[in-house]
């Protein structure tokens, strides 16, 4: 009891009411719907985060030299502040659970009848004293550190020299110790993973497919993503039995981490391998970028194989076995490099070959995925001789030309479903399909973008602590939440805990692509033939109907 007291009398009022204030933004809605226990997380963090902004308040009014408050005053608004509190922390509480609900409406979900209110606020309340007893461990270390150099230097230049050593001990003991036995522990683990052959996972008996008859790569170097997507996907007989048209059994080339020692040995055993199944000999060739894991989304290679009516080969090549975020986190450059080392491999070959006997060439790449493609596309160095397109999805807020042709959309367009110039290079698409306007006809190059508006990763704001973002000005996009309202600071953190729930929607929404939404723009970039408007319908109701 002595030191809840103790802890108590240390706080602040306006550290707590602004923190207050904080925690019920928090409880508002953002893109995703959240359960109770990462709501009370991100509660507890965005009490934390308002009660040091107020902290820093009575530090600037101490540091100023303005008269502090009497000692009965301060204890009295402390009280104030207490109940104020609890006034307003109950009363977004208990619109939490509205709040939920109206974003879980727009994506299909079942509506939640409790949002385990008191649960939420222990979490929240938990996580606040546990942050708030770390911070004052550190400024305790500071005060030391700094009172030490003190008998060396002036006091102030003491405080600073302190707080950069402080600052600098705990990043090298995060950076250096804790993330990197974290990471160690990760890499380990997805490295098993990764290594797994899985008993359902059946070896390719068709020579067109990597790891099958007569490959070059050997089956277990490809890792458990590689082999999932050479062993999946839709056959000739599928396609036909569906279209009622002779079709092809689609060509998939796939290059493991653990295929080849370096990055540009493992593209040029990928073209390799393309050249053995005659990857160069179907109509259609798309170079994929997977996601951190290897992973390539089947919901956009099967939709296409249908498409081409198996007239098609595709390749892909693993930079990773670490999810997509550590990827990006820990790797970034492995993914473009990689990328842009198959890119170049295809490329040279592809454009020296005839061109009325070569494929059209297209790239893809879901995620961590498109970032990478994107990154691959130097277009001075194809434009004598340009690829045909390329579709991305789920592009993450970093892309290149990604936010280049989002910041020159047309005037009117919303940031979510922008309209880029006349239509005749960009288009973006998303769940009803392309941005509506008139278009120009397409050019040589044909370049389409998926998102949904509630995608966190396409849409994070790296500055939303301190300015709305485009995409909350209406109109909104129709899986964004009315009740969304932008606050300094919470906004940050809700859409930066967005992101690492952003596959746990329902397909159709956030971060997961639904197959249906990628025929559109395939059927647009790729311009199929033999395929009626009535057909294509057909095909969305298909895959609908299988993914359900």
């Amino acid at each position: 009891m002595r030191i809840l007291r103790n802890l108590w009398n240390s706080l602040t009022a306006i550290g707590l009411l602004i923190g207050t204030i904080f925690f019920a933004f928090s409880l508002t809605p953002s893109l995703l719907p959240r359960d109770f226990v990462l709501q009370g997380a991100l509660s507890g963090v965005c009490l934390t985060a308002g009660y040091l902004l107020g902290t820093i308040l009575v530090w600037l009014w101490r540091y100023l030299e303005l008269p502090p408050l009497p000692e009965y005053v301060a204890r009295a608004s402390l009280w104030v502040a207490a109940i104020a509190s609890a006034l307003v922390a109950t009363v977004f509480l208990w619109k939490f659970v509205e709040w939920q609900n109206i974003t879980r409406s727009l994506m299909h979900m079942e509506p939640v009848e409790s949002g385990r209110l008191v649960e939420v606020g222990l979490i929240a309340l938990g996580v606040f004293v546990v942050l708030l007893l770390l911070g004052r461990l550190i400024g305790k270390l500071d005060r030391g550190v700094s009172g030490k150099l003190g008998n060396l230097m002036p006091r102030r230049v003491a405080n600073l020299v302190g707080l950069l050593l402080v600052g600098w001990i705990i990043w090298a003991v995060t950076d250096g110790v804790l993330f990197r036995v974290a990471l160690r522990a990760a890499d380990s683990s997805l490295q098993r993973l990764d290594a797994l052959i899985e008993p359902d996972v059946a070896r390719p008996t068709s020579a067109e497919r990597t790891g099958g008859p007569g490959s070059i790569v050997g089956w277990e170097g490809l890792g458990r993503m590689g082999r999932a997507f050479v062993a999946s996907g839709p056959s000739g007989k599928d396609i036909t039995a569906f279209t009622g048209k002779e079709a092809k059994d689609p060509i998939r080339v796939y290059v493991g981490l653990n295929s080849a020692d370096t990055v540009q040995d493992r593209a040029k055993l990928a073209l390799e391998e393309m050249k053995r199944t005659g990857a160069f000999d179907r109509s259609v060739l798309v170079v994929i970028a997977p996601t951190g894991t290897g992973w390539v989304d089947p919901e956009a290679m099967d939709t296409l194989e249908y498409l081409q009516h198996g007239d098609i080969a595709s390749v892909a090549v693993q930079y990773s076995y670490l999810l997509s975020w550590l990827s990006l986190l820990i790797e970034p450059q492995y993914g473009s490099d990689t990328a842009r080392a198959l890119f170049n491999e295809v490329y040279k070959y592809w454009s020296a070959l005839p061109k009325e006997h070569r494929p059209r060439l297209y790239l893809h790449g879901l995620s961590l995925g498109s970032l990478s493609s994107d990154a691959s596309l130097d277009i001075f160095d194809i434009v004598g001789d340009p690829i045909q397109g390329a579709l991305w999805s789920g592009p993450p807020f970093s892309s290149r030309t990604w936010k280049s042709a989002t910041a020159g959309r047309e005037a009117g367009s919303p940031v979510w479903l922008p309209r880029f110039r006349d239509g005749s290079i960009i288009r973006f698409y998303s769940q009803s399909g392309v941005a509506p306007g008139d278009y120009a006809q397409w050019g040589p190059i044909r370049i389409a973008y998926l998102q949904y508006a509630s995608d966190p990763v396409v849409f994070f704001d790296p500055f939303a602590s301190y300015r709305e973002p485009d995409w909350m000005k209406p109109p909104r996009g129709p899986d964004v939440s009315p009740a969304l309202r932008w606050f300094p600071i919470v906004t940050q953190l809700q859409i930066g805990l967005d992101m690492a729930i952003a596959t746990s929607t329902p397909m159709g929404f956030g971060h997961v692509y639904a197959p249906e939404d990628y025929i559109q723009p395939w059927v647009d970039v790729t311009q199929p033939s033999g395929w009626s408007a009535e057909d294509i319908e057909r095909l969305k109701t298909y895959f609908r109907a299988k993914r359900d």
